[in-house]
């Protein structure tokens, strides 16, 4: 049998044309190659940024060939030419939309996954667009996806949930059995596993698992003032709005990235503290840090049982709580897990409005941030109140130690319990993993391990980080709770991941949605901070945002 090679840009456009012998190309043909980022690496020596000066791009262990080689069949089905009739019924569209179209027959559950993978191939396999944001790929999903056709057909539309049939990207620290969980490190490389709680309400709900994305490795708790958005087996994520020129943000940089260049309908993402409100912001999309509890974190690789959570990420706000009530659940193997009764997906369908709303605006940010300032008086001139006020400084000494400690005990916890097969993951703690990387730093740990090495050294007693953990979070409150509380506000309003550590101390709620642009391009949120459990109110409140400002652009050599 001939074996086919092709250069990467010959690869796409072969892949999109070929119609003759696919089962047999598609068996040795080669979708990538490797190349040499050096010219790219080097052109960010001198990055203002200094975490910014990329010491490499791709990956040095990842085969694309054997991510994308197994749907190459499935995928060559849709031209070039179909996709272009179908981008302006699936690019940006909201899932109401792109139900409404399968609804009148104008799209397919089949069809939105080819879309999707078309986009993905088309970007991923080409070493001057590919975001490296594409770790693994459901190599089931297109038969999967005309399960979900024949259901459509035979089942009443009003008995689903409208996350039904909408193609899913999932953080590779979230569990997913068929494809291997790694955060992003070499040494889980083999670590297969059976579903989350949160993968398998996904599933429970018919959403379609397009893939796995990638993170900054062991979501960014393991080399201090490293890339955001790099990890040993992805290589170094890339911001679509600008490739090497803006950050991705972290360590959720897949998910951001990903929704960001329309590569799947929406993403998880996890947060430890600022993990998904940063990559939102830097992608301009809609992400949510819920309150722990509200979503199971049972079979997702940990850094903090106290801090961690999952949440959604997306282009827009509906769609934001559509992909969270269909996560929710009480989880029984998960402490913090409660069962809501909160109809999120009403929050967003009602009629919604920032009148009579009350928003704390930080002094600070209305004197340093001239977009800030101007999206807040916006939101003024819509009716709401806003009570300028100045934080009161508390304590955050300490922080760090809850995720040493907690991570020392619960990575373990997760080994023994989530890891079908001991014999292929050759670690069973932290101090494990530090050893194996230290085999290998040059390919496993170019950027050092110094978190996991703080890890090691930290002596904190149990008592010791109990006291910690109260009063960090008493000091979290306090943060936030002197101005909501003396003047009845809804909402604190922030930038970005700005305020995402007091805001995990406090397990208080975050939503970041698209402000704008700064002038070189880069992206911006506005973060809305409300109290344990208020998710409904902030998704009524950023849709009503989102609504009045239509700020949200694709990235132009994505679009």
């Amino acid at each position: 049998m001939m074996k086919i090679v092709l250069s990467t840009t010959v690869a796409v456009l072969f892949l999109f044309s070929c119609r003759e012998d696919k089962k047999e190309v598609a068996a040795d043909v080669i979708l990538w190659q490797p190349y040499n980022d050096s010219a790219e690496v080097a052109a960010n020596r001198d990055h203002e940024i200094e975490r910014m000066r990329y010491k490499l791009i791709q990956s040095k262990v990842l085969d694309k060939n054997e991510v994308f080689r197994p749907l190459y069949n499935e995928v060559s089905k849709i031209s070039g030419a179909e996709h272009k009739v179908l981008k302006p019924l699936v690019l940006e569209q909201d899932i109401p939309t792109l139900q409404s179209h399968i609804a009148d027959g104008r799209l397919s559950y089949e069809k939105l996954v080819l879309f999707y993978l078309h986009r993905i191939y088309r970007y991923e396999l080409d070493n001057e667009t590919t975001l490296n944001t594409i770790l693994a790929l459901n190599q089931n999903v297109v038969a999967e996806a005309r399960k979900r056709d024949s259901l459509f057909r035979t089942e009443p539309l009003k008995k689903r949930h409208p996350i039904f049939g909408m193609p899913i990207l999932l953080k590779d620290n979230i569990n997913t059995s068929g494809m291997k969980t790694t955060a992003g490190s070499i040494a889980l490389m083999d670590n297969e596993v059976d579903d989350s709680f949160i993968t398998q309400q996904l599933k429970r709900n018919g959403a379609l698992i397009l893939g796995k994305v990638n993170l900054s490795e062991w979501a960014y708790f393991l080399c201090e003032g490293c890339p955001v958005g790099y990890s040993a087996v992805g290589g170094q994520t890339l911001n679509p709005y600008g490739r090497t020129i803006f950050e991705t943000g972290g360590s959720s940089s897949g998910s951001g990235t990903s929704v960001a260049a329309n590569y799947a309908v929406a993403a998880v993402g996890t947060e430890t503290s600022g993990s998904i409100l940063s990559p939102s912001s830097q992608n301009s999309v809609v992400g949510l840090k819920p309150t722990i509890g509200l979503l199971s974190r049972t079979g997702i690789v940990p850094i903090s049982s106290t801090l961690d959570t999952s949440g959604p990420m997306t282009k827009n706000v509906v769609d934001n709580a559509i992909l969270l009530s269909a996560m929710t659940g009480k989880d029984s193997e998960d402490a913090t897990s409660i069962a809501t009764d909160k109809d999120f997906l009403k929050s967003v369908s009602e009629k919604t409005s920032l009148e009579g709303k009350r928003f704390g605006a930080m002094k600070s940010l209305m004197e340093e941030d001239s977009l800030y300032r101007i999206t807040v008086e916006n939101i003024k001139s819509l009716g709401a109140a806003i009570i300028q006020f100045a934080p009161p400084e508390v304590e955050m000494d300490s922080f760090v130690t809850i995720l040493n400690i907690d991570m020392r005990n619960d990575l373990p916890k997760y080994l023994k319990t989530e890891v079908k097969h001991r014999d292929a993951v050759k670690i069973a703690s932290v101090k494990d993993a530090v050893a194996f990387n230290n085999a290998d730093s040059t390919v496993r740990i170019p950027y050092g391990q110094s978190l996991f090495r703080g890890i090691l050294a930290d002596s904190t007693s149990s008592e010791g980080l109990a006291e910690i953990k109260a009063t960090l979070e008493k000091n979290g409150r306090i943060f936030f709770d002197t101005a909501m509380n003396a003047h009845n506000l809804d909402a604190i309003l922030s930038i970005n991941n700005y305020h995402a550590g007091y805001a995990a101390v406090a397990k208080y709620p975050a939503l970041t949605v698209p402000m704008g642009y700064k002038e070189d391009g880069e992206p911006i949120g506005l973060t809305f901070i409300a109290k344990p459990f208020e998710e409904d109110k902030l998704l009524r409140m950023a849709k009503a945002f989102e609504e009045t400002s239509e700020i949200r652009r694709p990235p132009a050599d994505y679009e």
